[in-house]
């Protein structure tokens, strides 16, 4: 004889009480949060150079500066990071985090190879005139220069990829790395690299930086470098930097090259470069109402998705303020449409106002706990929702990135009653 247990009718209701209790604890109930965002975003807006006295007090994200390899290598080959290192404390104890562009040549200087290299017996430099300034070419015909070179971004990737200190990294041969040489000796495979090692560089690159965004110039996209005609590399998650980005003539000279190396690259990558000195008032104008050419920076920048623009001249130019909003105009902008929270969890949604993602990962967080997916790669116009194993009666909402230094932090827009 089977014996039942009896169950009573008050505990079955109890039961069913408790799982309703726990139901109603959980319910997500909407919570008002009101913000808007004060400044420039980090890794965002007007940039300028290191060097610049202005760096203390503008209001910017972002310094520049231009590096050479043989700052940081001996002529015995050895490598001596202190160069660099002091160089981004620096700019991070400014709480701005740094853009470099590793060159070998820059007009009426000489080459940026280490001694180790260029003292070869066999290794034999162009000096030239480029702009009316005596400048020294590198020897790419010798095998060592290339073989360093990629040693170099081995090592280089192996200590700063993942640096908060470092937001992007520009490469590139050719004067100032803007694979050109339009004034000076241009001979390809001697005083430029063969597409064979631009195609090398190029995919070592891609290989070894899994974390920092690193860009080319768009003046890539001419005969001489190997991007526009090849697929393969075309895919690769590079960004671009456009060094004459508002001269008169860009919609016909500079923007053709966008589209050759792919107008929708903004999606994986940054879009940056630097205003134009073609003319005195390309610097002057740049971020006057109708710019130096009729087309105000801010719809400049949108066209082309647009990070980071290096205006180093702009507080001669300008006020703090119009700088402010001129950097405010680029890059990602974050606005929270939908915050929910119970006891234990919460649910937000972020739409990105801006005119391009954030090229980092960063996490909305409710009370310290981060979301599992990130806000990167969010595109302009898009929503993206995140469940959050937080929540409480005034549950904190916050963004938070590793790749942020002291003192910045990720702002967002919210009016929700």
């Amino acid at each position: 004889m089977k014996i039942r247990p009896r169950i009573s009718l008050g505990t079955l209701w109890l039961g069913m009480g408790l799982a309703a209790t726990a139901v109603l604890a959980d319910d997500l109930r909407p919570i008002p949060l009101t913000a808007r965002i004060q400044d420039v975003q980090p890794m965002t807006g007007i940039v300028l150079w290191s060097t610049n006295a202005a760096v203390e007090t503008a209001p910017i994200q972002l310094e520049f500066r231009y590096v050479t390899y043989r700052e940081v290598v001996n002529a015995k080959g050895e490598y001596d990071w202190s160069p660099i290192e002091k160089l981004l404390d620096e700019v991070a104890g400014r709480k701005h985090q740094a853009i470099l562009r590793w060159h070998d040549t820059y007009v009426g200087k000489p080459s940026g190879v280490p001694d180790s290299v260029r003292l070869l017996p066999d290794y034999r430099e162009t000096v030239a005139l480029s702009e009316q300034k005596r400048t020294a070419f590198p020897d790419w015909s010798h095998p060592e220069l290339r073989r360093f070179l990629l040693e170099f971004l081995d090592r280089f990737a192996e200590k700063y990829d993942r640096d908060p200190r470092l937001a992007f990294l520009e490469v590139g041969f050719g004067l100032w790395a803007e694979y050109h040489i339009y004034d000076g000796p241009m001979e390809m495979g001697k005083t430029f690299p063969s597409l064979a090692f631009q195609r090398e560089f190029a995919e070592r690159m891609a290989a070894r930086f899994h974390r920092t965004p690193w860009m080319i110039s768009v003046d890539a996209a001419a005969d001489r470098a190997p991007f526009a005609s090849d697929p393969k590399l075309l895919a690769l998650p590079f960004g671009l930097f456009d060094d004459s980005f508002n001269h008169a003539r860009h919609a016909e000279v500079n923007e053709p090259n966008w589209d050759r190396l792919g107008r929708d690259r903004w999606k994986i990558a940054p879009m940056g470069g630097e205003f134009s000195f073609y003319e005195p008032k390309d610097q002057r104008e740049a971020l006057s109402p109708t710019g130096p050419h009729g087309v105000e920076f801010s719809r400049h920048a949108a066209k082309f998705h647009i990070s980071f623009m290096i205006g180093d001249a702009q507080p001669r130019h300008q006020k703090p303020e119009r700088i402010r909003e001129a950097g405010m105009a680029c890059g990602y902008r974050f606005r929270v449409s939908r915050f929910a929270a119970s006891a234990s969890r919460a649910e937000v949604t972020i739409e990105n106002t801006g005119i391009a993602p954030i090229y980092h990962d960063a996490f909305p967080a409710v009370n310290g706990v981060r979301a599992k997916d990130s806000l990167r790669g969010l595109p302009p116009k898009e929503s993206r929702t995140f469940a959050i194993d937080a929540g409480g009666e005034t549950p904190k909402l916050t963004i938070e990135s590793d790749r942020l230094v002291p003192g910045q932090r990720i702002e967002f827009d919210a009016d929700l009653p």
